[in-house]
């Protein structure tokens, strides 16, 4: 049930025919874990507390610098040197007192992944390296979890959701992130962002979209990004939207999985 503060506080989502009273309420019931508290995860976490996602989990291990404040915009300057979930987490309350946090400062690793992966609902993966992405994505597989990943640099950026552990209406395999993407880019090919640097406003525009995607997932309207990529190239202002497809040959959910849990990420 909402109360009368929350009926206000949503009142703009409550006359959507699409959200609606139920769809606030599931709004309302629904646990989602971000996957890094940086530019990715700051607008996805101020965007689910404000439409009242009841639980975030918040998973980073790292601390604010002042380097960070570019883009990181759930952040501010006084959050120098703190834990990003404590900043993070305060920043949400502020936001919304109706929405609990859990803040788990780890590293996200083959021993924890699917542990705290199951806890939750919805993940959101706005990781940095490719490393932990097939690792979020492995880890929801197995836990039978929905994902939106998203990721950026320099000027361009991808999202894309997956239920890789269910079937579509004609009985064929949703893709994987390894239909997607079969194999990680070699060492030094894709510089990390201290490096090739990134545009500060173009992970606020993929985390905003992350956020509403999250949020289609729980209400449960529109069409979704499974199997679908959109693509963002922020220079010519350009957004596009490639199909792709289960691959039989990927080793996680093809037809001769070599993949059969997360101990391959143990090396």
């Amino acid at each position: 049930m909402l109360d009368p503060q929350e009926l206000e506080r949503y009142a703009r989502h409550i006359v959507l025919r699409e959200v609606g009273g139920p769809g606030q309420a599931k709004l309302k019931t629904a646990r989602v874990l971000m996957v890094g508290a940086g530019g990715l995860g700051a607008p996805v976490l101020l965007y689910l507390a404000a439409a009242g996602v009841g639980t975030l989990g918040v998973v980073d291990d790292d601390v604010v610098s002042l380097s960070n404040l570019q883009r990181q915009v759930i952040f501010s300057t006084d959050d120098i040197g703190r834990a990003k979930v404590d900043g993070a987490g305060e920043t949400i309350t502020r936001l919304n007192p109706h929405v609990a946090v859990e803040s788990h400062r780890v590293r996200l690793t083959a021993a924890n992944a699917l542990d705290l992966v199951s806890r939750y609902d919805v993940v959101a993966d706005g990781s940095d390296n490719f490393a932990t992405r097939y690792l979020v994505s492995d880890a929801c597989y197995f836990a039978k979890k929905p994902l939106v990943t998203a990721a950026v640099s320099i000027f361009d950026g991808s999202l894309t959701t997956l239920r890789a552990h269910e079937l579509r209406a004609n009985g064929t395999r949703n893709p994987s992130y390894r239909c997607l993407f079969p194999e990680s880019p070699p060492a030094g090919t894709v510089p990390a962002c201290a490096e090739a640097g990134v545009l500060g406003a173009l992970p606020g525009i993929l985390g905003s979209m992350m956020a509403l995607e999250v949020i289609r997932e729980i209400v449960g309207f529109g069409e979704g990004l499974v199997g679908r990529l959109v693509v963002v190239d922020a220079r010519s202002m350009r957004f596009e939207t490639l199909n792709y497809e289960w691959d039989s040959g990927n080793p996680l959910s093809g037809n001769n999985p070599r993949i059969k849990d997360l101990s391959q990420h143990r090396r």
